[in-house]
């Protein structure tokens, strides 16, 4: 059984101390916020590639809006705990400190995805299964090692990022855990496919001994081998992307003229219930106006409906009994599916968002094979190393192109950190250049 003291303050934090002015949580969110990592989801996709429209969310936009949901949800279990566990007081916690762990880790959630979306993930992936220069790298690597290739996983990349000391995040134990909401590598899983927890995973097989000792400074269980159970409150990270993104991708989509205004004002309604009112709703003139009033009112039944949930099934949190989405087991579950398969068919597979997520692959893909190709050459095939691989090596960081010996992973693993970390406008740009299509201006 977990036990809440270990989960939030383990030995060797201390939430808030004299003389401070910020929590520790509070630096976890400030220093996500001032990282490179974070500052690219500016202008990565959350839906729409390359949006023309300015009020058209990204990566980063959405990543704010969760982080503002996760905050108000972790604020709300916190009461709760420091109601239910009267000892966690005297380790100076606050509810703002549970809201401040859900808050920085649900700021982080985007932070590992690749330009283009998950189209981006899945041009990654299949660039090590399909591709013959990127099937070509399999000889060299380990069969862990290669499952991580060609399961290329947003979740697992953002543990890296965060992990990774070049970025200088240094976040505390508890908020990496809250992050991980899939706490095992690519090449296991728990024997019960129906654990939520279960569904992906969060690391990479480079980060399996730090998320190790990570998992025992928390005293948080094994389910089997190199698997463990979730972090409690990752679950309540889990609600507010899940909130955050049923909902204002509806309303993107409405806006992009993809759902009619009266199609989405009946989605939002079945949330908001009783609540709802046509005759107020007719007092606002402009549709943007009528979509702000709706949403708010639909995430704030949604989160408190959430808020319930997780107090109900808390104890079983504990014992990794409940594993299940918040999002659900709420009353407002059923609208929530009816947004899903109406967000399916008229947006996520709308003519724009496939024609550009076509682009995208054919991108990360051109990417790939050009870098990938000079850095095979560099390290394994130097008798036909060109002056063409030469070029193209020199606008690779310099710690990808070290002439020392590098295992093939590792080499992998900076070149995915390289091309991942693109905004997608600069992957484009990138890629038209070195293909040739366009030259830089002069």
């Amino acid at each position: 059984m977990m036990n809440w003291e270990k989960l939030i303050v383990p030995e060797g934090l201390h939430a808030s101390e004299a003389g401070q002015q910020r929590s520790q949580f509070e630096k976890d969110y400030d220093r996500i916020i001032f990282s490179s990592p974070f500052r690219n989801l500016q202008a990565k996709t959350q839906v729409f590639p390359l949006p023309e429209q300015d009020f058209v969310h990204t990566r980063l936009t959405h990543s704010l809006e969760v982080s503002s949901v996760g905050r108000s949800l972790g604020k709300s279990a916190g009461s709760f705990l420091l109601e239910k566990y009267p000892e966690l007081k005297t380790k100076q916690l606050q509810p703002f400190d549970i809201g401040g762990i859900v808050a920085a880790a649900a700021l982080a959630h985007d932070i590992g995805n690749p330009p283009f979306g998950h189209a981006g993930e899945e041009a990654i992936s299949d660039f090590f299964r399909f591709h013959p220069k990127g099937q070509r790298w399999e000889s060299n690597c380990s069969r862990q090692e290669w499952e991580d290739l060609t399961h290329f996983e947003g979740n697992a990349q953002g543990y890296r990022m965060l992990m990774d000391r070049n970025n200088g995040i240094y976040i505390s134990p508890p908020t990496l855990a809250a992050f991980t909401k899939y706490p095992r590598p690519s090449w296991t899983s728990a024997k019960d496919q129906k654990r939520r927890s279960q569904k992906k995973f969060g690391f990479f097989t480079s980060n399996l001994a730090d998320y190790t000792e990570l998992m025992e400074m928390m005293a948080i269980p094994l389910l089997a081998p190199n698997c463990w159970m979730r972090h409690p409150l990752a679950f309540l990270v889990e609600a507010a992307d899940d909130i955050c993104y049923s909902i204002i991708d509806l309303e993107d989509g409405c806006t992009m003229g993809l759902v009619s205004l009266e199609e989405t004002i009946g989605l939002l309604a079945a949330i908001i219930g009783d609540r709802f009112s046509a005759q107020k709703l007719e007092k606002y003139p402009a549709n943007r106006q009528k979509l702000a009033i709706l949403r708010a009112m639909a995430i704030n039944q949604l989160i408190e409906e959430t808020d319930k949930v997780f107090q109900e099934k808390e104890s079983l949190l504990l014992i990794g009994e409940f594993d299940q989405a918040l999002t659900d087991c709420i009353p407002s579950a059923a609208a929530l599916s009816a947004i899903s398969a109406l967000s399916v068919e008229k947006i996520y597979r709308s003519q724009p968002v496939l024609e550009k997520e076509a682009a995208g692959y054919q991108v990360l893909e051109g990417l790939l094979e050009t870098f990938g190709e000079a850095l095979y050459h560099h390290h394994f095939l130097k008798e036909r190393f060109s002056g063409q691989n030469k070029s193209i090596l020199r606008l690779l960081p310099d710690q990808l192109v070290l002439s020392g010996p590098q295992s093939a992973y590792s080499i992998l693993r900076g070149l995915m950190d390289f091309v991942s970390g693109m905004t997608d406008k600069y992957a484009l740009s990138l890629y038209r250049r070195v293909k040739g299509i366009s030259l830089p201006n002069t």
